[in-house]
């Protein structure tokens, strides 16, 4: 059987291996769609006839022409739940949006033509979602400044604690579930009495926790440790991923064993052993 290439982003894949052994990714989020060149390398490592049992795949957009970007003040919400959910139903109603963080900034992308209809859509979306009006700016250096905001998030969270330790992670999950386990999440972090503000590409499902604690606190470096793994597990359940960007190499070794299965950790390895042999890269990691 000939093994099909994967022309488009491909967000979910099962294979059954030659021995009969199912091998899958079970997360279906935007975040992370597997390389174009996956299957080939799979079928490389593994050997023999493997064939697709279930595919699922995310629609790409053209190249924009012009890009808009929601403007101080930005939109604000009663409530974390109505801010992520205003989110998921402007990527729902198939908005193209360029980058979406939940303060509320968004970035629309499309043709001049297009953009009025767009503004028009996502306007309606915030206020059936108690959401303040959104203001707009174009200019390349505006939005430049808007998104600082973002892009200076670490800083602003260390800042929250002054001479404490930062500690980033991070998962993803379905843009569907995302409202319910950011909500989660937030409860979580109250009940455990840690500092964690959460910022993230929302429009992908990936929203980081950024934790800062006394590292010379045995007892608030505990309550760190188990938030993470309630937080990663959180997302598996919810059909996510352990991680989008943070700790895969150490820190979420057993999480990744609960996501992958010993099959795809073992899968991984013959690929990373094929890749190098040697063991020079990256020695020590969980691959």
């Amino acid at each position: 059987m000939a093994v099909p290439t994967m022309a488009v982003p491909t967000m979910a894949l099962r294979r059954v291996l030659g021995p009969g052994v199912a091998l899958g990714r079970r997360s279906c989020c935007s975040k992370r769609p597997l390389p174009p060149d996956f299957v080939e390398a799979l079928r490389a490592v593994v050997g023999g006839p493997n064939v697709s049992t279930a595919m699922a795949v995310r629609e790409q957009h053209g190249h924009d022409e012009s890009m808009h970007t929601a403007a101080a003040p930005p939109a604000t919400f009663p409530s974390v739940r109505a801010a992520v959910a205003c989110t998921v139903q402007v990527l729902q109603a198939a908005v193209p949006v360029a980058r979406i963080a939940a303060t509320l900034l968004l970035e629309l992308h499309g043709s001049r033509r297009g953009l009025a209809e767009q503004q028009q859509q996502t306007e309606e979306i915030v206020r059936l979602n108690g959401g303040s009006s959104p203001a707009w700016a174009e200019e390349p250096e505006e939005r430049g400044r808007l998104w600082a905001m973002r892009h200076s998030a670490w800083y602003a969270a260390l800042a929250l604690r002054p001479g404490c330790q930062g500690y980033s992670t991070d998962v993803c999950v379905p843009i569907s579930r995302l409202p319910d386990v950011v909500v989660e999440t937030k409860r979580d972090l109250q009940d455990s009495g840690l500092t964690g503000p959460m910022v993230g590409h929302v429009g992908d499902g990936n929203f980081h926790c950024l934790l800062v604690f006394d590292a010379q606190d045995p007892a608030e470096a505990g309550r760190v440790h188990a938030f993470t793994q309630r937080l990663g597990r959180r997302a598996l359940a919810a059909g996510g991923t352990c991680t989008g960007e943070h700790g895969v190499g150490l820190g979420k070794r057993a999480l990744l064993l609960e996501e992958l299965g010993q099959e795809g950790l073992d899968t991984l390895r013959r690929i990373k052993a094929a890749l190098d042999p040697h063991n020079l890269m990256n020695p020590g990691k969980v691959l």
